[in-house]
């Protein structure tokens, strides 16, 4: 984007909170924060940025009071315009998620690639009026981003599959029985709801924090007998960290730790 591009026209907004936190708004009211090309380029940008910012902890992704996202731009697709990035696949994140915790903070509606865009995300707070489903099969297209794999490992089968096969959007009560909402929240609050979710997150190692989102995130492909040796791959890194006897010893004099994230 150019040096003079106002937040007004920039298809993704972020903001600090604080030292440690990023809050990524996608900015695009009049298609319903739909994505298309453009849009998943600047998205990927601001997630590579993410990872690459040491200060940095976690991130909440949000879109308006009105809708998350409302998934593929189809004006764009009819144009051979996608959503999509060659690096981190749809959108710009859903196929290589960051490694750092990402949480999702929805509004209205999450449907399609919105959905998706939550799956790609590791926590999901959402008001009790917001909207989640994947509709592609009742349009004859097929839910690619993610969304047909990632929700049965996430929500019982069976449930599931009725998503997947009839199109329908359902609330986010619903998805919050499920276990796939973490926390509800009441309308116009998904962010400061998303934003306490994070504190509590930065209030933990983030050495720690990453390596056990990369343990979760990876343990589906393992045999229970490879995981015990695997699993130090990515936890040996907070295991010798300074943070790690800084947890130790504010343990041993009851106070709250100082991270460094070293």
């Amino acid at each position: 984007m150019s040096a003079q591009e106002s937040a007004e026209e920039r298809t993704i907004i972020t903001e600090r909170h604080g030292d440690h936190l990023l809050v990524i708004r996608m900015n695009r009211p009049h298609r319903r924060n739909a994505f298309d090309g453009a849009t998943a380029r600047a998205l990927e940008a601001v997630i590579d940025a993410y990872e690459e910012d040491d200060t940095l902890r976690c991130a909440v992704l949000t879109g308006s009071d009105i809708v998350f996202s409302a998934g593929q731009d189809l004006i764009a697709a009819a144009h051979r315009d996608l959503g999509a990035t060659r690096r981190r696949g749809g959108f710009g994140i859903m196929a290589l998620p960051p490694t750092k915790p990402i949480i999702a903070a929805v509004e209205g509606h999450a449907l399609a690639g919105g959905l998706e865009l939550c799956l790609a995300c590791d926590l999901i707070v959402a008001s009790r009026t917001a909207t989640m489903g994947i509709p592609e099969a009742a349009r004859s297209l097929v839910a690619v981003g993610g969304g047909l794999f990632r929700l049965p490992r996430r929500i019982p089968y069976h449930i599931a599959m009725e998503l997947a096969i009839t199109g329908k959007a359902w609330p986010a009560t619903r998805f919050a029985e499920l276990g796939l909402v973490n926390r509800l929240t009441e309308p116009g609050e998904a962010l400061a709801g998303a934003l306490e979710l994070a504190r509590e997150v930065l209030a933990a190692a983030p050495l720690a924090v990453r390596a056990s989102k990369q343990i979760v995130q990876r343990s589906y492909a393992w045999d229970e007998s490879d995981a015990w040796t695997v699993q130090f791959d990515y936890a040996r890194p907070a295991l010798d960290s300074e943070d790690m006897r800084e947890g130790l010893a504010a343990f041993a004099e009851k106070r709250q730790p100082v991270w460094k994230g070293r």
